[in-house]
């Protein structure tokens, strides 16, 4: 619970977003546990590392190709010395990473845990909420 925490799980989510820009699910899922449970924003449910890569892969390559988004961390809770919540707010950009207008944001709650001196996504819900 440092200050190297809360910057990891900073780094974390900073690596979702860049994977998620860059339409790349191995970078966006690169810490995410074999075990993960995520709930999509559409409200699918995968479990398991390779349901989830594939899900992400699939999603990047067809409706979500070339989308952009900014993410931003608006709360760290450390639950217990091994276990964090992180909340996120995400919008989407532009190419230039100037705000879109497109009717919903998304907001998303990760359950992360530490294992073997790093932290892992154990759990993601992502939620898309009405714009304003």
């Amino acid at each position: 619970m440092t200050a190297a925490d809360e910057a990891a799980i900073r780094a974390i989510v900073a690596d979702v977003e860049r994977g998620f820009n860059e339409d790349d699910a191995g970078l966006m899922n690169r810490h995410v546990a074999a075990d993960a449970t995520v709930g999509d924003a559409v409200g699918r449910v995968h479990r398991g590392r390779a349901a989830i890569d594939a899900a992400s892969e699939a999603g990047l390559a067809g409706p979500l190709a070339g989308q952009r988004a900014r993410y931003e961390v608006t709360d760290i809770t450390f639950v217990r010395p091994d276990v964090a919540l992180a909340r996120k707010r995400a919008w989407a950009v532009d190419a230039d990473g100037a705000d879109l207008a497109v009717g919903h944001a998304m907001v998303a709650l990760y359950v992360l845990t530490r294992d073997d001196g790093r932290w892992w996504i154990r759990a993601r819900q992502n939620t898309l909420v009405p714009e304003g």
